[in-house]
């Protein structure tokens, strides 16, 4: 595994305690000197508390500078939830309409004990 000297970023991290951080990514040389040639990336981290546990959510945040970075964070978080939320709805899709093979996995065979209506294929 190598790190590549042309990707480099230096980061700091901002928070206000309460909603969440931001990761201000300063493009570096490997020489650790700010490469002015690639932009400044802000990265916003929050979670959200749900039944199952902490949630975490990381989402980019296009700005030109750490105080448009704040402004956006708002709605950029609501955004990157929206997407997770339409992710675990799609995975629980997924796994409701499942094939199931006879003879592979718990009961096997037609009706053997494959709950939840899944196709079967002989």
């Amino acid at each position: 595994m190598r790190m590549s000297r042309e990707d480099l970023y230096a980061e700091e991290i901002f928070t206000d305690r309460r909603a969440g951080t931001i990761r201000r990514m300063t493009p570096v040389t490997g020489a650790g000197e700010i490469d002015d040639s690639r932009p400044v990336l802000y990265v916003g981290e929050t979670q959200l508390m749900t039944s199952a546990g902490a949630l975490p959510l990381s989402f980019e945040l296009a700005a030109g500078s750490l105080d448009e970075a704040v402004a956006k964070f708002g709605d950029a978080a609501r955004e990157a939830l929206e997407q997770a939320m339409d992710r675990l709805q799609e995975m629980r899709r997924e796994a409701a309409s499942s094939l199931y093979v006879p003879g592979q996995g718990g009961g096997g065979g037609m009706g053997g004990g494959q709950g939840g209506g899944g196709l079967q294929m002989p």
